[in-house]
């Protein structure tokens, strides 16, 4: 894998888009007065439009950003979609909106105020590697070694999700639809790496592309994902087919894998569980579906992964389905981390997960169907479901 530490520089390979290469659009001359509304309306949707973006010796600032904010992002934007991402702030994202008729709608929970002070749990996504969630007592056994893991969070007991979604990423090559980051973790311990993440928009699709290969001399079990925080109202529900799960102690470590109860079972949109969910599912398809019924709008998910992860906090406006390649402390398990997701690299070779979120508007038939009000119904007769932890 090429990762470079430099500013914006074109790559010496193509990358996920060939139109890399291309000139930025110059601005269109403006024909009315400079403060009119019209001349306002114009600007807006020249910035939607053609958003700033970094230069080889400039910094790039999103659209809308605050004009106190000490982070610059990076602003991709198409005719559909429009999306901030902030590689200081580990790679994540600030903002994934759909675009309709004028007006921008979240698809992740929108990063209010973006600073360099802030909770990486406030960010819309973020990149989750070398390893998934929690490592049960920071430590792990794997090929004849007692391996040690760091904590990485002062509130948290356990290393939680491992370094790149805590470190500065670098911008490799931007352009108005596609940016790629990278991150070099040659240096740490106990896992040496490098990264590359790839955001791109196609069409209403956001792709996702994360690379890891490991530069470490010792083979290490390396594992990838991502956590976006969707947006969540009343009406907000979500599709995702697992065979099973593991139930989970107070520090949220697997304790036992079961099938996964009818009340989460996911076959057809069902209205989120009231109660906190915290738990990863097996058996994924590497399809979901989320569906927004009062704003009419679904999200398709594609994932090359098996696993993921959902969290639904009672009460909060957000709720985050995590695709994974493992379970949460997944070395620790039976078989350890190869045996349960994860993948065993050596010395410089690689790992790549992909990842999509397309947006759609739904047809008010489909929304109104009597198939999506019998799902709700039986979804409501479940009750309150399977509990929380063993």
């Amino acid at each position: 894998m090429s990762v470079a530490n430099s500013a914006v520089r074109r790559p010496t390979r193509s990358t996920v888009s060939p139109g890399a290469s291309a000139s930025l659009p110059k601005a269109a001359a403006a024909t009315a007065l400079p403060n009119s509304p019209a001349a306002a309306r114009r600007a807006r949707l020249e910035a939607a439009t053609h958003p700033v973006l970094p230069g080889p010796s400039t910094s790039a600032v999103a659209i809308g950003a605050a004009l106190t904010s000490d982070v610059a992002c990076v602003t991709l934007a198409n005719a559909y979609l429009r999306l901030d991402v902030a590689p200081q702030l580990g790679g994540g994202i600030t903002r994934f909106d759909w675009r309709s008729e004028g007006t921008f709608e979240p698809v992740f929970r929108r990063c209010e105020r973006v600073s360099a002070r802030m909770d990486p749990n406030d960010l819309a996504c973020y990149p989750l590697l070398p390893y998934s969630n929690r490592i049960g007592e920071g430590r792990f056994h794997f090929a004849g070694r007692d391996i040690e893991v760091p904590r990485n969070r002062a509130s948290e007991p356990l290393p939680i999700h491992g370094d790149g979604w805590l470190a500065p990423w670098s911008i490799d090559s931007a352009d108005r639809e596609n940016v790629r980051l990278v991150l070099d973790r040659s240096d740490g311990e106990p896992y040496s790496y490098r990264a590359a993440l790839t955001y791109a928009l196609d069409g209403a699709a956001l792709t996702i592309a994360l690379e890891v290969e490991n530069t470490g001399r010792d083979a290490m079990p390396f594992g990838l994902g991502v956590h976006p925080f969707l947006a969540r109202d009343a009406s907000t529900e979500l599709s995702a087919p697992a065979s099973g799960l593991w139930l989970s102690g107070q520090d949220w470590l697997p304790v036992r894998h079961v099938p996964a109860p009818p009340a989460w079972q996911f076959g057809v949109a069902y209205p989120l569980p009231d109660q906190l969910v915290n738990h990863a599912f097996s058996g994924w398809s590497g399809r979901a579906a989320v569906v927004w019924e009062r704003r009419r709008l679904s999200l398709s998910i594609c994932a090359n992964t098996d696993y993921y992860v959902l969290y639904t906090p009672p009460g909060a406006d957000f709720f985050c389905f995590e695709p994974v390649d493992h379970p949460i402390n997944a070395v620790n398990l039976h078989g350890g981390g190869d045996a349960n997701g994860m993948t065993v690299l050596a010395h410089g070779e690689r790992l790549v997960r992909r990842f999509s979120f397309t947006v759609e508007r739904m047809d008010m038939r489909a929304a109104a169907s009597p198939h999506r009000a019998g799902a709700r119904g039986r979804a409501g007769a479940r009750g309150k479901g399977a509990r929380a932890r063993a």
